[in-house]
């Protein structure tokens, strides 16, 4: 985190050139509706870009530019880029009817993108503010961490694929040294139809170990694991890790796998998951 005077996200805008006489609205993507929103922003950019264009109201139609953030726990929100409109469309579709915007990132704001949090402000309830309605800027991460979740312990590790990623391409201190120090019988679960995977770690290198090779590709070399993510690139999206239990560090291949063999049976991830042993 990087220390900073109390200043607001219009300031830290204006003082990189952005015309605060533009006609520009600051907005929060957090939906009810949509829980997954900022999943989206992370693993599938097309599906959030396509919910951010679509409205069900002219809420941008009087806008040069929108200044777009991703509401975060509580009232704070992160900064995900400024966005010219270009025009809009009126639409007809399966969730009725709507108006469509040609958005289009701007340039000269990639330091600031996904490092600058802001409080949203208590007793806002608008998700769309103008441009005049300051708002505080609280923190400046030093690097991005969309998808940083801090180990708590092993019970409440339930990780999806972009965190997954995270944990592994920063290799968080927090999570290297406990995956690391013990073994264990992991769960996958495919979210967008229930099949599970059991797997189970042994090893020097316990969890962490085999979970790396998850984190490169999403299959670690499953035999089911791999064909779903042949034929889809982004079916990884689909997958979450957790843990079921741990095993001893010092646990031979043998008694992991009969203990995960007995997992299988209890979740039928056999006959009806993705285990095909």
């Amino acid at each position: 985190m990087i220390n900073i005077p109390i200043t607001t996200i219009q300031q830290l805008l204006e003082n990189r050139g952005f015309d605060k006489t533009s006609r520009t609205k600051i907005v929060r993507h957090t939906d009810q509706n949509y829980p997954d929103l900022y999943d989206w922003y992370c693993s599938d950019k097309d599906k959030f870009f396509n919910y951010f264009k679509r409205q069900s109201k002219e809420v941008f139609s009087k806008c040069d530019f929108v200044i777009a953030f991703l509401g975060e726990k509580g009232t704070l929100a992160r900064f995900i880029g400024i966005y010219k409109v270009n025009g809009v469309s009126k639409i007809s579709d399966e969730l009725g009817e709507g108006f469509f915007y040609d958005l289009n990132e701007i340039v000269g704001y990639e330091e600031l993108k996904e490092r600058v949090i802001i409080d949203w402000g208590k007793g806002t309830s608008s998700w769309h503010n103008w441009y005049d309605i300051e708002k505080e800027v609280v923190e400046i991460k030093f690097r991005p961490d969309l998808n940083y979740k801090q180990f708590k312990n092993f019970d409440d590790v339930i990780l999806s694929y972009s965190e997954l990623q995270e944990v592994f391409k920063h290799e968080y201190k927090d999570w290297k040294s406990p995956l690391s120090a013990t073994n264990a019988i992991y769960l996958i679960l495919d979210k967008s139809n229930g099949n599970q995977y059991v797997g189970s770690t042994y090893g020097a290198d316990g969890i962490w170990q085999r979970w790396k090779d998850y984190a490169k590709n999403g299959n670690g070399g499953n035999k089911l694991l791999k064909k779903l993510t042949e034929v889809d690139k982004n079916y990884a999206n689909n997958f979450q890790w957790s843990i079921l239990t741990t095993l001893s560090k010092t646990i031979t291949k043998d008694e992991a796998i009969a203990i995960e063999n007995k997992y299988k049976q209890k979740l039928g991830s056999r006959a009806f998951g993705l285990n095909e042993n």
